[in-house]
C-alpha cells in the first residue's frame, strides 16, 4: 500500500536525503520517495504504520502529517472540508493572533489618556520587534534554516538569517527609545519588504512550509496571516516616514 504525507522543515537536498534515510529505516516500509518542492513523501509499506510512529522516527525539525485526498464523488465531504481546514488553520495560528492582540492592547494602554497615533505606532512596532525577536532567540541555530525557506536574502546569505533576530531586537529598542526613528523605519521597510516578497511567493506557489516569524519554538504554518502581519508593519513604517518628511 502507498500513502502520501506532507512534511515541513525540509530546506535542501540534504534534508530530503535525511528524511528518506530515517523513514526507510522503519520496519515494514519498502520504499520512500520524497519530493522537496512539494514538501511531500510517498511511502510504500507492507502494513499500515501510524503517523505517530513515522513522526518519532524523524528529527524534531521535521513535521509529518497525512495528506488528505478530496473525495470528488461525495458532495457532503466537499462542503465540510473547507470548514475543517479553516478551523485547523485558526487553531494553529492562535499563538500568533494572541501575541499581536496583546502587543496592540499594551500599545493602546500606554497612550489611552493622552492619545497619539504616532506614539501608538512606534510602541506597537517596538514591542512587535522585541517580542518576535525573543522567540527567535530561543533557537538561534534552528531559526536561520527555517527562515531561509522563504526569505530571499537569507537563502543567498546564510549569515543574514543568523543576525536577523539581533536586527529585530535593535529595531525594537530604537522604536521604544525613540532613537534614530527615521533610520529604523527605513530598515523596517527593507527587511520586511524582502521577507514579504518571499512570503507572497510561497503563498502563490502553495508550498506547505513552517513560518519562522515566532522562531522554531511554535510550529506555525505559512498562511495569509504572515503576509498581513508584515503588511501592517510596512504600512505603519510608510505612514511614519510620511509624517516625518
Amino acid at each position: 500500500m502507498k500513502h502520501t504525507y506532507k512534511i515541513t522543515g525540509m530546506t535542501c537536498n540534504n534534508c530530503k536525503a535525511s528524511v528518506e534515510k530515517y523513514l526507510s529505516e522503519i520496519d515494514n516500509i519498502s520504499e520512500v520517495s520524497v519530493n522537496l518542492e512539494k514538501g511531500e513523501a510517498e511511502l510504500k509499506m507492507d502494513k499500515h504504520i501510524s503517523t505517530d510512529i513515522l513522526q518519532k522516527a524523524l528529527p524534531e525539525k521535521y513535521t509529518l502529517s497525512e495528506k488528505k485526498a478530496k473525495n470528488v464523488f461525495t458532495s457532503s465531504n466537499m462542503s465540510a472540508m473547507p470548514m475543517e481546514e479553516e478551523k485547523s488553520k485558526l487553531q494553529q495560528l492562535k499563538p500568533l493572533l494572541l501575541i499581536i492582540f496583546y502587543i496592540a492592547s499594551a500599545s493602546i494602554l500606554l497612550h489611552y489618556k493622552n492619545w497619539s497615533w504616532s506614539a501608538f505606532m512606534l510602541d506597537f512596532m517596538g514591542l512587535f520587534y522585541i517580542v518576535f525577536s525573543f522567540f527567535k532567540m530561543l533557537d538561534l541555530k534552528g531559526f536561520p534554516e527555517s527562515f531561509s525557506m522563504y526569505d530571499p536574502l537569507a537563502k543567498r546569505l546564510p549569515i543574514y538569517g543568523k543576525i536577523y533576530p539581533f536586527i529585530e531586537t535593535a529595531l525594537g529598542i530604537m522604536f521604544l527609545m525613540r532613537f534614530q526613528i527615521n533610520i529604523a523605519l527605513i530598515i523596517t521597510l527593507v527587511v520586511l519588504g524582502i521577507t514579504t516578497i518571499g512570503v507572497t511567493k510561497t503563498l502563490l506557489d502553495k508550498k506547505a512550509i513552517r513560518c519562522a516569524c515566532l522562531g522554531t519554538a511554535l510550529k506555525l504554518p505559512m498562511t495569509e496571516a504572515t503576509f498581513i502581519e508584515n503588511a501592517i508593519m510596512i504600512v505603519m513604517a510608510i505612514l511614519m516616514l510620511l509624517n516625518i518628511f
